[in-house]
Order: structure tokens, then C-alpha cells, then sequence
């Protein structure tokens, strides 16, 4: 049941308004000043607070910033019988997700009670997704190589170098950009990811740089490209290395002039982008077969990294099963498997062709599969 609480030293303003939110199923508290009020939020926890400004001990405006103050996030509804638009302007400033002055119009606090409560859900939500976003995007090992790419990332973040990151599919080059970007200056502002592997050819250039309305056959509206769409933030190119020779030579332009074109357009747009490549091949070869523009390798190498493969770097293996473990036990709704020393021997003399990706499907199977603990037996079951 959701949880008001209710702080104002009228005591038949506190009667009548919860009355009124008990009737509509909320549970209610109260507090008969400030200071009462404020002791209650830092030791519970509420889902909205209706909060007088003008009361003894200690106001509702000095309440609501000694409560945010404290890290809590609460949707304050501040009530005044004092009402102007200076005090609603000062309170909403402060933090306040409503005013209302008194005597409240029932329908319309009502209504800011439940738009409250959604907010409250959904920054709640957003918490958790957040959490559980960052958590499946950890770069997890202890061994020599990942301590390096640690440190090189600890170094460049800060930074808009351009990065070239490289390594075998699965290895978590993706990881790496995502660490770049989070710990960068720009960690506020858009990460935007393409694969240039997954886009035709014929459309990757759209793709990057936008199109005006009516530049080919089905452009029946502008579009903006990736470029834009990352403008103050960061742009992943991932596989760039298959890339086509035409579109390379317009995003080393980009590079060089911080503009871009349209497709169909003439308007050079500015545009301010950290750009991180990564790719699988070996654009030394690549260049050497005239598949992969030099200039552009270039200007995309300023800091390079390599991430192994899983089967280099062996020894982080037990630590990748366990973080595996709780992110399916989390994704399931279950409590986290436990796996025995002898499989994770066996797991670790596999040879990871898919590398990290496949270990994590790999677990997820043995999970799914096994009984209470995952044997060596379920690894030469179910592992081929």
C-alpha cells in the first residue's frame, strides 16, 4: 500500500486529508511540525509527503531541503495557505513536485497525489534499470592484460583522444567503450552505438549522417543521423572494419572538420563527438588488401587497446562464472546457483571460441539445467 505522510500543525487539516487519502487506499502518518516531520522521512520510508510551509520549529521549506540534502528522493507536495507565485516558484526550485494552497481543492490534490506516486514508481524503476544495466556492462577479471586495459581506460577517459579498441567478437570491446564514455566528461550526455556490420551499405551513410527529405526514393521525411544524435557525447563505431570505402572517406572528413553533410543536403552541420572504434579485423592487413582507408586508421588509432580473448586470460574465468551466476539468478528470479570447484576446472580448459559472450550463455544453460549445484558431470553434459 503506497505511504503518505502528512506534516502540518493544523490538526484538522492532517483529520480531513487523511480521511480523504485513506479512503482512496493510501496509508497515511502524520506529523504536527517540522521538526516531527523531518525525523520521520530520515527513519522511513514514503512514497510522497504533504508538507505546510508556515509552521513552529521548523518550516516546510527548510524540511524539504534537509531532506534531499540527505540523498532521500521524495515527491513533495507543498501546501500553504500563504499561496503566491513567488512561494510556488521558490518551493518548485527547491525541489517541491507541487503547490497547492489552502483550503486544497480534494480533486485537484488528488490528482498531484497520484502523478506523485507515478513519478516516485518510476524514478524507483529507473534506480533498479539502471543498476541492472551498469551491473551487465561491468568489465569483471584480476588478471595482468585486464589491469592494463583498467589502467589505459582510467588514463583516456578524461580525455576526447579518439580510441581504437580490438579483439577477437564476444571479448567485450563494447564493455570498454561503454567505460570510456561513463567515466568521460561527455558521461551525462548521449552514447550512441552503430554497427557497421549490421547496416547495408547503401544505407550506412543515412545512417551516420541523416538525409533531407526527398533525397532518394523512400526519404519521405528528414532524418537525423547518428553523428547528431550523439552531438556533446560519444559515437561507437563498432565493427568499423567493415565499413565501405565510400562512407570511410566521408567519416574521415567528419573527423577532420567536425562537420557534416546530409545525404541530399548541402548544409555543413558542427558537431562536437568523441568518436571510439572498435573492430575484430586486422586493419594492418586490411589496409595492405586496400580494404581499409589508412589515413583513416590514423586518425582513429590515437590510443589503442587490445582486448584478449577469453582463452588468454584463463585465470579471470571463476570470476566471470560468478558474476554470470547472479546476473541470471537476478534475470530469473531465483537465488544464485552453486557450481563446484571441478567444473569450473573443466569450464576454464574449454577454448572459448565465442569468448566471453559464449561463457555467459554457457551459464545460463548450466543453470537452467542442473540441480542445486553445477557439477562437472552437467559441464560434460551440457557444454559441447
Amino acid at each position: 500500500m503506497p505511504k503518505i505522510l502528512i506534516i502540518d500543525d493544523e490538526r484538522s487539516i492532517r483529520s480531513t486529508l487523511k480521511e480523504i487519502l485513506e479512503y482512496e487506499k493510501y496509508s497515511v502518518e502524520e506529523a504536527k511540525d517540522g521538526e516531527e516531520g523531518l525525523k520521520m522521512i530520515l527513519e522511513n520510508d514514503y512514497d510522497v509527503v504533504l508538507c505546510d510551509i508556515k509552521m513552529p520549529k521548523m518550516d516546510g521549506m527548510e524540511v524539504l531541503e534537509k531532506v534531499y540534502s540527505s540523498g532521500k528522493d521524495i515527491p513533495f507536495i507543498m501546501i500553504s495557505a500563504h499561496g503566491s507565485i513567488e512561494t510556488a516558484i521558490d518551493a518548485t526550485r527547491k525541489g517541491a513536485y507541487d503547490f497547492i494552497t489552502k483550503p486544497p481543492d480534494l480533486n485537484r490534490l488528488l490528482v498531484s497525489v497520484r502523478n506523485a506516486m507515478d513519478r516516485s514508481t518510476l524514478v524507483t524503476e529507473t534506480k533498479t534499470l539502471k543498476k541492472k544495466v551498469n551491473k551487465s556492462y561491468q568489465i569483471i577479471g584480476e588478471s595482468k592484460e585486464i589491469k592494463q586495459i583498467f589502467k589505459t581506460i582510467e588514463k583516456v577517459a578524461p580525455t576526447d583522444a579518439r580510441v581504437l579498441i580490438t579483439g577477437p567478437n564476444g571479448a567485450g570491446k563494447e564493455l570498454v567503450a561503454r567505460a570510456i564514455h561513463t567515466q568521460s566528461k561527455r558521461a551525462n550526455e548521449p552514447l550512441v552505438e552503430v554497427n557497421c556490420a549490421a547496416i547495408p551499405s547503401e544505407l550506412i551513410e543515412s545512417e551516420l549522417f541523416g538525409h533531407e527529405k526527398g533525397s532518394f526514393t523512400s526519404a519521405i521525411k528528414q532524418r537525423i543521423g547518428k553523428f547528431e544524435q550523439a552531438n556533446g557525447g560519444t559515437l561507437f563505431l563498432d565493427e568499423i572494419g567493415d565499413m565501405s570505402p565510400s562512407t570511410q572517406a566521408k567519416v574521415l572528413r567528419a573527423l577532420q572538420e567536425s562537420t557534416i553533410t546530409r545525404v541530399g543536403g548541402e548544409k555543413e552541420i558542427k558537431v562536437d563527438v568523441r568518436i571510439i572504434a572498435a573492430t575484430n579485423k586486422d586493419l594492418t592487413k586490411e589496409i595492405a588488401e586496400e580494404r581499409f582507408r589508412e589515413d583513416l586508421f590514423h586518425r582513429l588509432n590515437v590510443i589503442p587497446i587490445e582486448v584478449p580473448a577469453l582463452k588468454d586470460r584463463a585465470d579471470d574465468i571463476p570470476l566471470l562464472i560468478e558474476h554470470f551466476l547472479a546476473i541470471v539468478a537476478e534475470d530469473h528470479g531465483t537465488t544464485t546457483k552453486k557450481i563446484d570447484q571441478k567444473a569450473i576446472d573443466a569450464l576454464q580448459k574449454l577454448p572459448w571460441t565465442g569468448n566471453i559472450r559464449e561463457l555467459k550463455n554457457v551459464v545460463e544453460r548450466l543453470v537452467i539445467m542442473s540441480e542445486k549445484t553445477i557439477t562437472v558431470e552437467d559441464v560434460k553434459l551440457y557444454v559441447k
